[in-house]
């Protein structure tokens, strides 16, 4: 008897069981692309043939509490849809019927969560009223942005970097090299790790250098990027820095000196030629000689008086013989003429030499007259001083060569006649 009584129990359990309210989603997860509109399916049972009242609710995860979606009232067949996704979501399938689907259109990464179906049924709230479902939102990975984290010298540790700004599900990344010369390589240097985006290297030396380029990567498709790596030597410290600089501002001074020092005198230089050009010093081309002639005439003057004065004297002590006489008047006269043409001769090269200076005088000013053509903006005055300087050379010249010359010795005022001596 107490045997058939346990049975009869449990096989109302399981009666009981079977007849319970039980809500289903065919698949743990659904997968689509960014911007489709899809459909969560949803269904449900009921131990009531005819329940009088479903309430059907759709859900979503977030970090602290579900966020209420939709709520269905069949016995008035209105749907209560939250503000922040009105227009975007609707009750699909007939609830009549135990369907309870959730309707999203345009999709983004925010619904890239965990969404709950929940069925309340008055008179049935036994077994399984709700159910759990993720929706994966699949974007393709965006192109990855490459940066280098250090400073490329040798012996210097360097992260290469690839980022994308998004991709569902979450990109994978890949690092390939070259070397300078776009020939693979397995890994750009021994020490090497590649960890989510990251390509560390440390101790890096001059063949680390080369080009390297990251894939980001999901189901949907992939995207690269690319960076070129040089490796140079360890950069000049703050102390050599400061010593080349102060001996760059050495030498530089030093030039700037002797530039300044080579213009002061080539303008100099340039104004000596332009004031030697227009007319130099009526003293420069002026005869030297006369002067000691002249200074030479007055000494021969005094000689001659002197010596007079002895032959007077001597004439006076042996008496007076006049042809005697005459006749040493005479040879002193001719060596007085022997040396005035001796003077006269280099009277003439002097002369000459002074002609042939002053042709080149004249050279040199018509190479200034090139010249000045060549500098127009200064002509008038170059005129005006040209024109000054040669009417001071011409009044010059003309008081020096309109002065006649007579270098020839005194005549002593007892002299005879030539007449004389033809007698």
């Amino acid at each position: 008897m107490e045997g058939r009584i346990c049975a009869l129990a449990v096989l109302c359990l399981v009666l009981s069981s079977v007849g319970a309210l039980e809500v289903v989603i065919p698949q743990k997860e659904y997968e689509f692309a960014r911007g489709d509109n899809i459909t969560l399916p949803c269904s449900f049972k009921s131990k009531l043939p005819k329940p009088s009242l479903v309430i059907i609710s759709w859900s979503a995860e977030a970090p602290t509490a579900n966020i209420l979606i939709l709520t269905y009232y069949s016995n008035t067949g209105l749907t209560d849809i939250k503000s922040i996704y009105e227009g975007r979501v609707s009750l699909g399938g007939d609830p009549r019927t135990g369907q309870a689907n959730l309707k999203l259109s345009s999709i983004t990464l925010a619904d890239n969560k965990m969404f709950e179906c929940r069925v309340m049924i008055p008179g049935d709230d036994e077994g399984k009223p709700a159910a759990n479902v993720r929706l994966v939102v699949l974007v393709a990975p965006s192109k990855p942005v490459c940066k280098l984290q250090g400073k490329a010298e040798y012996g210097q540790n360097i992260n290469l970097t690839c980022l994308s700004a998004e991709g569902s599900p979450t990109p994978t990344y890949k690092w390939a090299s070259t070397d300078v010369r776009s020939m693979p390589r397995a890994a750009p240097h021994p020490r090497t790790t590649d960890k989510g985006g990251i390509l560390s290297m440390y101790n890096i030396t001059k063949d680390t250098s080369g080009y390297f380029t990251c894939t980001s990567s999901n189901k949907i498709r992939s995207a690269t990027c690319n960076i070129t790596l040089a490796v140079m030597p360890p950069s000049v410290s703050f102390g050599s820095t400061a010593i080349i600089a102060i001996v760059v501002s050495v030498v530089a001074l030093t030039a700037l000196i002797v530039i300044v020092y080579c213009c002061c005198r080539h303008r100099k230089k340039k104004r000596q030629e332009e004031e030697y050009a227009l007319g130099a010093p009526a003293e420069e081309f002026r005869d030297k000689e006369p002067p000691r002639n002249g200074e030479r005439r007055q000494i021969d003057r005094e000689e001659e008086t002197r010596v007079e004065g002895d032959r007077n004297e001597d004439r006076s002590e042996r008496g007076y013989d006049s042809r005697k006489d005459n006749d040493e008047r005479r040879s002193e006269y001719d060596d007085r003429r022997s040396d005035y043409d001796d003077r006269r001769s280099d009277y003439d090269d002097r002369r000459s030499d002074y002609d042939d200076r002053r042709s080149d005088y004249n050279d040199r000013r018509s190479d200034y007259s090139d010249r000045r053509d060549r500098y127009s903006d200064r002509n008038e005055r170059h005129d005006d001083e040209r024109s000054t300087n040669e009417r001071r050379d011409r009044r010059d010249d003309d008081d020096r060569y309109d002065e006649p010359y007579d270098d020839r010795p005194p005549v002593p005022n007892n002299k005879p006649l030539r007449k004389d001596y033809d007698d």
